[in-house]
């Protein structure tokens, strides 16, 4: 079957019918108080973005969104080329990637891995608004996108891009409340799953999040008393994890080392007892902004553009090189005149 593209110019839909759709409650979402289409939609952007853009703007709810399939139904375009096209559509405010907690019916909750997509170009400060009162939302509900039928999962630490619907791809599963108080135990000794605590499952999972920090079930054994101080200062696992991985460098010599030392140097402070009811437990954050380039999770205020900074710097880099390009191209195609006018004739 032939593929149809989709021109950013065109006025109706034009897509391949057989277009995957993501799992439910994963894949594109659509934002509020959008613009009526039109022909110059996206005409600001470069053609490689107004294509994608055009053809993005036009799937379904709940399409799936991950560069692999993007390509596949884009073949001008390869893998590579489609997620810097997806970079710059992010920093041009049109997407966002997000992790979303969610409750099924039968009262499992689960990560999934949803992208946020507004045919109107969105600031910084009105995507952090709208993801927090997506969070608000979502606190108050019980998420009912994912049905029972869902259940078999697998737990978080797959790609960050929402899988298509094959059976091989990967979900998300939250880990089960557990006591806050870790068991003593010698490094060495053999962790029971279900003995863990929260703050144990926070470190042992940071290595999913970023190979940088792996850490062995001694380390997280090492730090878990430091983590667990974390959470009874009232902030989530999801703000412990975030504080964790955000900004690290190119290279962490020592996982266990770096982690120790964030954990002593950004330990959020205690908050006043009369400004919260005793026994009130602190609010979950139900949704994870993702960097779009690497995937890595954090709060909406820290990924400015919807990229973290590494990925920032490297997108910014990368303007410059293309830049410096076309102007070297247009001195040489200008150099190439004066010679031809210099010619005798």
């Amino acid at each position: 079957m032939a593929t149809q593209h989709i021109s950013s110019a065109l006025p109706a839909l034009a897509r391949s019918a057989s277009y995957p759709m993501a799992n439910p409650g994963y894949g594109k979402r659509s934002a509020p108080d959008q613009r009526a289409r039109t022909r110059d939609d996206f005409r600001l952007l470069p053609t490689r973005e107004r294509y994608v853009a055009g053809f993005v703007d036009h799937l379904p709810e709940g399409a799936a969104m991950s560069v692999k399939q993007l390509a596949k139904q884009l073949p001008l375009y390869g893998q590579q080329a489609i997620s810097t096209a997806l970079n710059a559509l992010s920093v041009a405010g049109h997407l966002r990637r997000v992790r979303c907690s969610v409750t099924s019916a039968s009262d499992e909750t689960r990560w999934v891995y949803r992208t946020y997509w507004s045919r109107t170009a969105r600031d910084n400060e009105w995507w952090n608004t709208y993801l927090a009162t997506e969070n608000s939302s979502l606190a108050a509900g019980s998420g009912p996108d994912i049905p029972a039928s869902d259940a078999a999962l697998p737990p978080l630490g797959g790609p960050a891009e929402e899988p298509p619907p094959a059976p091989e791809d990967p979900g998300a599963e939250q880990a089960p409340e557990l006591p806050a108080v870790p068991h003593q135990r010698t490094p060495d000794q053999e962790l029971a799953p279900d003995a863990a605590s929260p703050a144990y499952l926070a470190l042992a999972r940071l290595g999913r999040d970023d190979h940088r920090l792996t850490l062995s079930a001694a380390d997280c054994a090492a730090l878990e008393a430091q983590a667990t101080e974390w959470l009874a200062r009232g902030v989530t696992v999801d703000y412990l994890t975030g504080a964790l991985t955000a900004g690290l460098p190119a290279q962490v010599d020592s996982p266990v080392g770096f982690v120790r030392r964030r954990l002593v140097d950004k330990i959020p402070p205690r908050l006043p007892t009369e400004n919260t009811r005793p026994g009130s437990p602190a609010p979950a954050r139900r949704i994870l902004m993702e960097c779009t380039d690497c995937g890595r999770p954090g709060r909406p205020e820290a990924l400015f553009d919807g990229l973290c900074r590494p990925c920032r710097e490297a997108h910014s880099i990368g303007e410059e090189n293309e830049t410096r390009t076309a102007e070297i191209a247009d001195v040489k195609l200008r150099m190439s005149n004066l010679r031809e006018l210099l010619k005798p004739v």
